[in-house]
Protein backbone atom coordinates (compact mmCIF):
# COMPACT_ATOMS: atom_id res chain seq x y z
CA UNK A 1 0.00 0.00 0.00
CA UNK A 2 3.05 2.52 0.50
CA UNK A 3 2.79 3.28 -3.38
CA UNK A 4 -0.85 3.66 -3.30
CA UNK A 5 -0.09 6.09 -0.40
CA UNK A 6 2.06 8.28 -2.38
CA UNK A 7 0.13 8.38 -4.82
CA UNK A 8 -2.94 9.86 -3.07
CA UNK A 9 -1.19 12.48 -1.51
CA UNK A 10 0.43 13.40 -4.42
CA UNK A 11 -3.18 13.66 -6.81
CA UNK A 12 -4.08 15.23 -3.34
CA UNK A 13 -1.82 18.03 -3.76
CA UNK A 14 -2.46 18.69 -7.60
CA UNK A 15 -6.04 18.35 -7.40
CA UNK A 16 -7.92 21.83 -6.73
CA UNK A 17 -11.09 21.36 -4.14
CA UNK A 18 -14.27 21.82 -5.93
CA UNK A 19 -17.63 22.58 -4.28
CA UNK A 20 -20.80 21.83 -5.82
CA UNK A 21 -22.84 18.28 -6.78
CA UNK A 22 -21.71 15.90 -3.99
CA UNK A 23 -20.02 12.29 -4.38
CA UNK A 24 -20.95 9.35 -6.57
CA UNK A 25 -19.46 6.14 -5.74
CA UNK A 26 -18.14 2.62 -7.27
CA UNK A 27 -18.29 1.21 -3.92
CA UNK A 28 -19.82 -0.67 -1.99
CA UNK A 29 -21.68 -2.59 -4.74
CA UNK A 30 -20.32 -4.06 -7.92
CA UNK A 31 -22.13 -2.37 -10.74
CA UNK A 32 -19.65 0.44 -11.21
CA UNK A 33 -21.52 3.71 -10.86
CA UNK A 34 -21.99 5.88 -14.61
CA UNK A 35 -20.26 9.12 -13.26
CA UNK A 36 -16.92 10.15 -13.60
CA UNK A 37 -15.65 12.54 -10.57
CA UNK A 38 -15.21 15.80 -12.87
CA UNK A 39 -12.43 17.46 -14.54
CA UNK A 40 -9.60 17.99 -11.72
CA UNK A 41 -11.27 16.29 -8.84
CA UNK A 42 -9.50 13.41 -7.14
CA UNK A 43 -11.51 10.51 -5.06
CA UNK A 44 -10.23 7.78 -3.01
CA UNK A 45 -12.49 4.80 -2.21
CA UNK A 46 -11.07 2.22 0.51
CA UNK A 47 -12.24 -0.19 2.53
CA UNK A 48 -11.82 -3.70 4.79
CA UNK A 49 -13.28 -6.83 3.16
CA UNK A 50 -13.25 -10.45 4.53
CA UNK A 51 -14.16 -13.41 2.21
CA UNK A 52 -15.47 -16.98 4.03
CA UNK A 53 -15.23 -20.28 2.43
CA UNK A 54 -15.88 -23.88 3.52
CA UNK A 55 -16.80 -27.39 2.56
CA UNK A 56 -17.91 -30.60 3.94
CA UNK A 57 -14.97 -31.91 4.10
CA UNK A 58 -14.43 -28.94 6.77
CA UNK A 59 -11.52 -27.06 4.80
CA UNK A 60 -11.78 -23.35 5.20
CA UNK A 61 -10.74 -20.16 3.63
CA UNK A 62 -10.56 -16.71 5.02
CA UNK A 63 -8.96 -13.81 2.53
CA UNK A 64 -8.85 -10.45 4.55
CA UNK A 65 -8.08 -7.78 2.09
CA UNK A 66 -8.27 -3.87 1.55
CA UNK A 67 -9.56 -2.74 -1.26
CA UNK A 68 -8.75 0.74 -2.91
CA UNK A 69 -9.88 2.88 -5.88
CA UNK A 70 -8.10 5.86 -7.26
CA UNK A 71 -10.20 8.15 -9.35
CA UNK A 72 -8.50 11.43 -11.22
CA UNK A 73 -10.89 13.36 -13.40
CA UNK A 74 -8.94 14.87 -16.28
CA UNK A 75 -12.11 15.94 -17.75
CA UNK A 76 -16.19 16.55 -17.07
CA UNK A 77 -16.22 13.27 -19.03
CA UNK A 78 -13.15 11.22 -18.28
CA UNK A 79 -11.49 10.15 -15.09
CA UNK A 80 -7.86 7.31 -14.41
CA UNK A 81 -7.96 4.77 -12.39
CA UNK A 82 -5.62 2.80 -10.11
CA UNK A 83 -7.30 0.10 -8.14
CA UNK A 84 -6.25 -2.74 -6.48
CA UNK A 85 -7.11 -5.02 -3.45
CA UNK A 86 -4.43 -3.59 -1.32
CA UNK A 87 -2.99 -5.95 1.51
CA UNK A 88 -3.96 -9.27 1.30
CA UNK A 89 -4.00 -11.75 4.42
CA UNK A 90 -5.40 -15.66 3.89
CA UNK A 91 -5.72 -18.39 6.33
CA UNK A 92 -6.66 -21.93 4.88
CA UNK A 93 -7.21 -24.87 7.16
CA UNK A 94 -7.61 -28.36 6.24
CA UNK A 95 -8.06 -30.45 9.08
CA UNK A 96 -7.86 -34.03 7.05
CA UNK A 97 -4.28 -32.92 6.57
CA UNK A 98 -3.86 -31.76 10.23
CA UNK A 99 -2.57 -28.47 7.96
CA UNK A 100 -3.15 -24.26 8.51
CA UNK A 101 -1.37 -22.24 5.99
CA UNK A 102 -1.08 -18.48 6.14
CA UNK A 103 -0.13 -15.83 3.57
CA UNK A 104 0.30 -12.56 3.56
CA UNK A 105 1.60 -9.92 0.58
CA UNK A 106 -0.05 -7.35 -1.66
CA UNK A 107 -2.66 -8.07 -4.45
CA UNK A 108 -2.10 -7.11 -8.25
CA UNK A 109 -2.68 -3.48 -9.50
CA UNK A 110 -5.38 -2.63 -11.97
CA UNK A 111 -4.52 0.45 -14.34
CA UNK A 112 -8.36 1.80 -16.08
CA UNK A 113 -9.76 4.80 -17.46
CA UNK A 114 -13.66 5.36 -17.52
CA UNK A 115 -15.45 7.19 -19.85
CA UNK A 116 -19.08 8.77 -19.22
CA UNK A 117 -20.59 8.37 -23.11
CA UNK A 118 -24.34 9.66 -22.20
CA UNK A 119 -26.38 11.84 -19.27
CA UNK A 120 -29.46 9.86 -18.10
CA UNK A 121 -32.78 11.03 -18.62
CA UNK A 122 -35.32 10.33 -16.10
CA UNK A 123 -38.46 11.13 -18.32
CA UNK A 124 -37.47 10.37 -21.99
CA UNK A 125 -36.32 6.17 -19.90
CA UNK A 126 -32.37 7.30 -21.03
CA UNK A 127 -30.06 5.58 -19.18
CA UNK A 128 -26.81 7.04 -18.19
CA UNK A 129 -24.22 5.28 -19.95
CA UNK A 130 -20.35 4.60 -19.10
CA UNK A 131 -17.52 2.21 -20.55
CA UNK A 132 -14.61 1.02 -18.09
CA UNK A 133 -11.31 -0.27 -19.67
CA UNK A 134 -8.53 -1.88 -17.04
CA UNK A 135 -5.86 -3.80 -17.56
CA UNK A 136 -5.11 -5.80 -14.53
CA UNK A 137 -0.82 -6.07 -14.04
CA UNK A 138 1.25 -8.49 -12.45
CA UNK A 139 2.36 -6.30 -9.23
CA UNK A 140 1.43 -8.55 -6.53
CA UNK A 141 3.41 -10.50 -3.83
CA UNK A 142 4.15 -14.27 -5.21
CA UNK A 143 1.31 -15.35 -3.15
CA UNK A 144 -1.74 -13.22 -5.04
CA UNK A 145 -0.04 -12.54 -8.27
CA UNK A 146 -1.74 -12.88 -11.70
CA UNK A 147 -0.28 -13.81 -14.93
CA UNK A 148 0.59 -11.21 -17.19
CA UNK A 149 -1.32 -8.16 -18.26
CA UNK A 150 -5.44 -8.81 -18.12
CA UNK A 151 -7.57 -6.68 -19.48
CA UNK A 152 -11.42 -6.07 -18.90
CA UNK A 153 -13.72 -3.76 -20.73
CA UNK A 154 -17.01 -2.90 -18.83
CA UNK A 155 -20.34 -0.81 -20.26
CA UNK A 156 -22.50 0.12 -17.31
CA UNK A 157 -26.03 1.87 -17.73
CA UNK A 158 -28.06 3.52 -14.62
CA UNK A 159 -31.48 4.75 -14.99
CA UNK A 160 -33.27 6.63 -12.71
CA UNK A 161 -36.99 5.52 -11.20
CA UNK A 162 -39.84 7.19 -9.89
CA UNK A 163 -40.04 7.06 -6.34
CA UNK A 164 -36.23 7.63 -5.28
CA UNK A 165 -35.15 3.91 -6.80
CA UNK A 166 -32.96 3.55 -9.52
CA UNK A 167 -31.61 -0.09 -11.21
CA UNK A 168 -28.04 -0.20 -12.89
CA UNK A 169 -26.53 -3.14 -15.18
CA UNK A 170 -23.57 -4.07 -16.03
CA UNK A 171 -21.81 -6.22 -18.75
CA UNK A 172 -18.53 -7.29 -20.05
CA UNK A 173 -15.83 -9.56 -20.89
CA UNK A 174 -12.31 -9.61 -19.32
CA UNK A 175 -9.24 -11.46 -20.84
CA UNK A 176 -7.02 -14.03 -18.79
CA UNK A 177 -4.41 -16.46 -18.33
CA UNK A 178 -3.50 -19.55 -16.81
CA UNK A 179 -0.66 -22.08 -16.79
CA UNK A 180 -2.03 -24.98 -18.86
CA UNK A 181 -4.12 -23.36 -21.64
CA UNK A 182 -3.03 -20.14 -22.12
CA UNK A 183 -5.42 -17.13 -22.27
CA UNK A 184 -9.05 -17.35 -22.18
CA UNK A 185 -12.01 -15.18 -21.89
CA UNK A 186 -14.73 -14.50 -18.86
CA UNK A 187 -17.92 -12.77 -18.72
CA UNK A 188 -19.00 -9.93 -16.45
CA UNK A 189 -23.47 -9.70 -15.72
CA UNK A 190 -24.86 -7.80 -13.13
CA UNK A 191 -28.02 -6.22 -11.79
CA UNK A 192 -28.34 -3.69 -8.81
CA UNK A 193 -31.42 -1.35 -7.96
CA UNK A 194 -31.39 0.70 -5.36
CA UNK A 195 -33.33 3.05 -3.16
CA UNK A 196 -32.09 6.78 -1.71
CA UNK A 197 -34.57 6.78 1.86
CA UNK A 198 -33.07 10.30 2.71
CA UNK A 199 -30.73 12.78 0.99
CA UNK A 200 -27.92 11.07 2.79
CA UNK A 201 -29.32 7.49 3.68
CA UNK A 202 -29.11 4.72 0.41
CA UNK A 203 -29.82 0.92 0.21
CA UNK A 204 -29.56 -1.53 -2.72
CA UNK A 205 -29.64 -5.30 -3.65
CA UNK A 206 -28.06 -7.02 -6.58
CA UNK A 207 -27.37 -10.12 -8.28
CA UNK A 208 -23.33 -9.87 -9.38
CA UNK A 209 -21.76 -12.03 -11.86
CA UNK A 210 -18.21 -11.06 -10.85
CA UNK A 211 -16.74 -14.09 -12.88
CA UNK A 212 -18.34 -16.05 -15.74
CA UNK A 213 -16.47 -18.79 -16.88
CA UNK A 214 -16.42 -22.72 -17.22
CA UNK A 215 -15.04 -25.19 -14.34
CA UNK A 216 -11.54 -25.28 -16.33
CA UNK A 217 -11.25 -21.95 -16.02
CA UNK A 218 -12.33 -21.27 -12.36
CA UNK A 219 -15.87 -21.60 -12.84
CA UNK A 220 -18.59 -18.73 -12.31
CA UNK A 221 -18.13 -16.46 -9.50
CA UNK A 222 -21.78 -15.13 -8.66
CA UNK A 223 -23.37 -13.70 -5.82
CA UNK A 224 -26.38 -11.96 -3.90
CA UNK A 225 -25.25 -8.55 -2.63
CA UNK A 226 -27.36 -6.23 -0.26
CA UNK A 227 -25.68 -2.86 1.41
CA UNK A 228 -25.90 0.49 2.77
CA UNK A 229 -24.21 3.60 2.17
CA UNK A 230 -24.22 7.07 4.55
CA UNK A 231 -23.32 10.59 3.46
CA UNK A 232 -21.06 12.42 6.36
CA UNK A 233 -20.76 15.42 4.02
CA UNK A 234 -21.38 15.84 0.61
CA UNK A 235 -17.84 14.59 0.00
CA UNK A 236 -17.56 12.05 2.34
CA UNK A 237 -19.72 8.92 2.66
CA UNK A 238 -18.68 5.49 4.65
CA UNK A 239 -20.55 1.81 3.55
CA UNK A 240 -21.33 -1.54 4.11
CA UNK A 241 -22.19 -4.79 2.38
CA UNK A 242 -22.75 -8.38 3.04
CA UNK A 243 -22.49 -11.18 0.16
CA UNK A 244 -23.74 -14.88 -0.29
CA UNK A 245 -22.35 -16.85 -3.01
CA UNK A 246 -24.56 -18.70 -4.94
CA UNK A 247 -21.73 -21.09 -6.96
CA UNK A 248 -19.79 -23.70 -5.34
CA UNK A 249 -16.98 -21.61 -6.77
CA UNK A 250 -17.85 -18.28 -4.90
CA UNK A 251 -16.58 -17.39 -1.53
CA UNK A 252 -19.70 -18.40 0.53
CA UNK A 253 -19.53 -15.11 2.75
CA UNK A 254 -18.14 -11.70 1.89
CA UNK A 255 -18.36 -8.83 4.25
CA UNK A 256 -16.83 -5.22 3.71
CA UNK A 257 -17.08 -1.36 5.32
CA UNK A 258 -15.62 1.31 3.61
CA UNK A 259 -14.90 5.25 3.61
CA UNK A 260 -14.77 7.07 0.21
CA UNK A 261 -13.81 10.76 0.27
CA UNK A 262 -13.94 13.11 -2.17
CA UNK A 263 -11.27 16.33 -2.57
Amino acid sequence: MKPLTAAAALLCCLAPAHAGDGISTDRPDFVESSQVVGKGRFQLETGLARERSGDAAGNRLRVDSTPTLLRLGVSETLELRIETDGHLRSRSEAPAASRVTRERGFADTSLGVKWHMQDGDEAAGRPAVAWLLHVDVDTGSAAFRGSGLRPSLRVVGEWELDGAMSVGAMGGIALDRDTDSGRFATGILAVTAGKSWTDRFRTFVELAGRQLAPSRHGGSVVSVDAGTAYLLSPTVQVDAVVSRGITHTSPDWEFGAGLSIRF
